[in-house]
């Protein structure tokens, strides 16, 4: 979950990997470091702290050289200090290195590199592929660097520079992403494509187990055997100011505010005024709908969430038994994958390590997987049998906001296409549920143009430190979701319950100091039942806020404050309700002086185990 950035070029580098090592802050920022080589030396500076803080401490752009690497760190071996900073080194200080992942076994090989006679400056798992690399120093730093990652188990992603060679920057990855940049005189290396999107937007995906050579003038890759690899160059289509704040103070508000045009483009040329038009998009997984006989969701934090709400669909609408599974759950148990079940792959950057780990678990047992993801060429895209993108552009908030009503977006396309398919909806009601959905940019765009009574029910509401979201049947994954983005950038305490089992517990929590968040749409299902939840709420003194359908003056009564959001059918509902619930979370954690761009323990992309 670390970034990790490296140039080579005919300039100077360090503002470049400045400049791109920022851009990926959301993976990783208790510590940061950059290395350059500069006449035939290591030069380099790294401390704990955000990147901001440690280079108005050190410079990093006065580093010269004309090749190097940079490193944001998310700690996984060893505590945030100095010395546990990124970049790591070989005894001799002749090999830098940076690496996101886990090495396994790096206990035994630290022990047995130490009776060799080798010395350690930190509590890293990294620092042993830096003094693996040492041992073959009588090669080249490509051969030295494959012969060190035999060694390891786990997952990598590494950035290497010698000053033996000093002309050339190595690469490698095995269940780490990590991605090569295509420039004019000059190459790149990220962990994330955002990072090098100023810089070039062709790219060149590693696969497990390659491994890279980067001069100014060629990028080579190999298999850790030493045989060439061809490699195929993918065009990005995504703007570099997509992934700036353009004037807004944080990502999460700028991405918040995206939805309207991100659930657009989600759209795209999917939908004619009678048809959803995935048959090309689908064909790989699923040649014929009549023959799903059941579906798989497999997704981790808030794609799982999304992925619950794609149950209610799936089943409601095109009759599809489906049931959702952690990822992280799915993988180590031996899930039963009878004929006829397809499995959905739900991941923002299409590089989560438990996903990616369900999706291989779903192929060996021979499901066909359908991926909903956002990032091109990920290694879920690479390997699900169809890829439905979501289009939302580069999300960099680590608080998924725009990422997760894409999904939803797409779960509802994915669903009205199989139950036209499958027959069970009439062309009528296709039409209907095209209609729906053609509203939905313009109906959240009506609820962030409101954020000012949001952001005025937040000033009531910041100082609290718990909080209870309830909701039922297709609006409880919301109420999870919303306490989740309370969680994450507020760190408020924050529990999402279905309402109905609040009786059974919670409920024992409920005081005046407790404010309870309750979905409470019109829904001739649940409606009355959820207002006699909130009946239960209010006998007990709790606080209630009440996401409602506009025009609901009933409501008004029964609850302290009301949040409106525009009505639409009772199948889109969570696309709407999860928009305020999204500018609620940001407005506390501002108010309480919290940065939600940069949670504490946080990161982005969830990229090891």
């Amino acid at each position: 979950m670390c970034g990790i950035v490296g140039i080579i070029s005919e300039k100077e580098v360090s503002p470049l990997l400045l400049d791109a090592i920022r851009r990926l802050e959301y993976r990783g920022y208790d510590s940061v470091g950059m290395v350059c080589i500069h006449q035939n030396k290591l030069s380099a500076r790294k401390d704990a702290g955000k990147i901001a803080e440690v280079d108005a401490k050190l410079d990093f752009s006065s580093l010269k050289g004309a090749i190097g690497l940079a490193h944001s760190r998310w700690a996984t071996h060893g505590g945030v200090t100095r010395a546990n900073a990124h970049p790591h080194y070989d005894c001799k200080q002749n090999i830098a290195l940076v690496h996101n992942g886990i090495v396994e076994n790096y206990d035994e090989l630290k022990k047995e590199l130490q009776q060799r006679g080798h010395s350690f400056s930190s509590d890293t798992d990294t620092e042993v592929i830096a003094h693996l690399i040492e041992e073959n120093e009588a090669d080249d730093i490509l051969d030295a660097t494959r012969k060190a990652l035999h060694r390891l188990e786990g997952s990598y992603a590494i950035g290497v520079i010698s000053t033996k060679n000093a002309d050339e920057l190595i690469a490698a990855r095995k269940e780490s992403p990590l991605v090569i940049g295509i420039g004019d005189r000059e190459n790149f290396i990220a962990s994330d494509i955002p990072a090098i999107l100023p810089f070039t937007k062709k790219v060149i995906f590693l696969e497990n187990g390659e491994i890279a050579r980067l001069t100014r003038e060629k990028v080579e890759v190999f298999g850790l055997d030493g045989i060439p690899k061809k490699k195929t160059i993918v065009a990005i289509d995504w703007d570099a100011k997509q992934a700036e704040k353009q004037g807004y103070p944080h990502f999460m508000l700028k991405e918040i505010f995206e939805q309207p045009f991100s659930i657009s483009e989600t759209i795209g040329e999917r939908m004619s005024e009678q048809d959803i038009l995935l048959d090309k998009e689908i064909q790989g997984a699923v040649p014929n709908p009549m023959e799903i006989k059941r579906l798989i969701i497999v997704a981790c934090g808030t794609s799982w969430h999304a992925g619950l709400i794609g149950e209610f669909m799936l089943e409601e609408l095109a009759k599809i038994p489906t049931e959702v599974e952690y990822a992280s759950e799915f993988r180590y148990r031996d899930p039963i994958i009878p004929d006829g079940t397809a499995v959905i792959a739900i991941s923002q950057s299409g590089e989560t390590a438990d996903t990616i780990a369900a999706l291989r678990e779903a192929k060996k047992k021979g499901a066909k997987v359908i991926a909903v993801v956002n990032v091109e060429g990920s290694t879920i895209a690479r390997e699900s049998d169809s890829v439905l993108f979501t289009h939302a552009g580069p999300e960099i908030g680590v608080a998924s906001t725009k990422a997760f009503t894409s999904q939803l977006t797409m779960l509802y396309l994915l669903t009205v296409y199989l139950a036209e398919h499958r027959g069970i909806l009439p062309q009528d009601q296709i039409r209907n549920r095209i209609r729906d959905l053609r509203k939905i940019p313009h109906q959240v765009q009506e609820i962030v143009e409101n954020q000012e009574s949001i952001k005025e029910l937040a000033e009531l509401f910041f100082r609290h430190t718990n909080a209870l979201y309830l909701g039922r049947g297709i609006n409880y994954p919301i109420a999870l979701e919303g306490a989740l983005k309370l969680k994450e950038v507020s760190y408020l305490h924050a529990e999402g319950y279905p309402a109905a089992e609040m009786k059974h517990g919670p409920i024992a929590l409920i005081d005046e100091k407790m404010p309870v968040v309750v979905i409470a749409t019109k829904d001739t299902r649940t409606y009355t039942k959820v207002l006699s939840n909130i009946a239960e709420v209010k006998a007990r003194g709790g606080i209630v806020i009440a996401i409602a359908s506009a025009g609901d003056n009933e409501i008004k009564e029964k609850v302290d404050h009301v949040l409106y959001i525009p009505e639409n059918s009772y199948i889109l509902t969570p696309l709407l309700a999860a928009v305020p619930l999204q500018l609620f979370a940001y407005y506390v954690a501002v108010l309480d002086g919290k940065d939600p761009d940069k949670p504490v323990n946080l990161a982005k992309s969830v990229t090891v185990e």
